[in-house]
């Protein structure tokens, strides 16, 4: 009998022992990076550039991470992220006629296009979550066929509406990509003068995203729904879960949070391209294994995911500061670090289970 006021110590679980390996590793890998190489990693700006840059990949990772907890995939959110920047420019470029016409039909200014761009964000997002929800969910079709095409789909919707690049306007654009400064973490130039660290409003919307993911997972029976989906289908139909219902609001949530993504990403560039977010959904993906999600589904932490971000920018950064300055370098690491934590994952599983035996 357990003596009294002393409290029981509960198992660690799957998700919660990733994401513990995956923020060590982060934290270890920066400061041997401040140790080795110094220079710009000693700067506060160089972790707020990461985040500057990678605000879009974090969200489009924390939709990742939901979807592959319930044991699927969706490998169409680069390419939704790509068309929702490029529609967002366009908007506030004044080239669809559509949104010039309802602004003047209501006499709104030209900041309006702002709001228009922002919900015409959320729509494509929608749609596209809407529609690979209901064929993957519904229909049972495979999430790879189905999500693969949606990345065509949304990549040739580009060169539809666009095939020349779009820059937005430089009014609306310094309204949108204004920074927050914070004077307390600057850092001295090399004449002496204090520089504070600049923070993007993309980095600020991740954040709250990943704080929003977080608590939904935890926190709501919607959440709770879809670990059990991942983990066995067949256990939580048993359980009273409706797994159709999960698998869909999985890809819709997804798809929502690659349209936020896609504005945020036209945010931080100011541009659309048909060649925006190339190989972001397989950013995603490494991201969110290298945060402790698990292919199998059932396990996963949008906490890991963000420091699974966090990990792959900074492998990037010791490359190029390194001087390995050629693209494939960094592929070549990113591989290799993603094997290393799918071999890591696997070995410390497997002797969890073993103890538990």
């Amino acid at each position: 009998m357990e003596e009294k006021g002393k409290l029981r110590r509960e198992p660690i679980t799957d998700t919660q022992l990733l994401m513990t390996i995956t923020v060590c590793i982060f934290v270890g890998m920066y400061i041997l990076a401040i140790l080795i190489w110094g220079g710009g990693f000693k700067k506060p700006q160089m972790l707020f550039d990461m985040l500057n840059d990678n605000a879009y990949l974090i969200i489009i990772s924390c939709g990742l991470t939901i979807v592959m907890i319930t044991g699927s995939i969706d490998i169409s959110v680069g390419g939704v992220t790509a068309l929702v920047a490029m529609v967002g420019v366009m908007i506030l470029n004044g080239n669809l006629t559509l949104f010039n016409g309802l602004i003047a039909a209501l006499g709104l200014g030209e900041g309006a296009r702002i709001a228009f761009a922002l919900l015409m964000s959320l729509l494509i997002g929608l749609a596209f979550g809407l529609v690979q929800g209901y064929l993957i969910a519904h229909l049972e079709i495979q999430p790879f066929i189905i999500t693969l095409a949606g990345m065509f789909f949304a990549r040739g919707m580009i060169t539809i509406i666009s095939v020349d690049p779009q820059k937005g306007p430089q009014d609306l654009m310094d309204i949108l990509q204004k920074r927050i400064e914070m004077a307390w973490l600057g850092s001295p130039n090399k004449k002496g003068v204090m520089i504070p660290a600049r923070m993007e409003i993309g980095v600020v919307i991740a954040l709250v995203i990943v704080v929003l993911v977080y608590l939904l997972l935890r926190r709501t029976k919607l959440g709770r729904s879809f670990y059990a989906v991942g983990g066995n289908r067949q256990s939580a139909l048993m359980l009273g879960v409706n797994v159709r219902q999960s698998r869909f609001m999985a890809h819709l949530l997804c798809g929502l949070l690659s349209g936020i993504a896609g504005f945020v990403f036209m945010m931080h560039t100011g541009a659309g391209n048909a060649t925006n977010a190339t190989a972001a959904e397989m950013n995603a993906i490494a991201s969110s294994i290298i945060g402790g999600t698990l292919l199998t589904g059932g396990v996963g932490n949008v906490i890991g995911t963000f420091f699974g971000v966090l990990t792959l920018s900074t492998i990037k950064s010791i490359v190029t500061t390194s001087g390995l300055r050629d693209p494939w370098w960094q592929s070549i690491t990113t591989g290799a670090m993603l094997c290393f934590f799918i071999l890591l994952q696997s070995v410390v599983l497997m002797r969890k289970n073993k103890r538990k035996k």
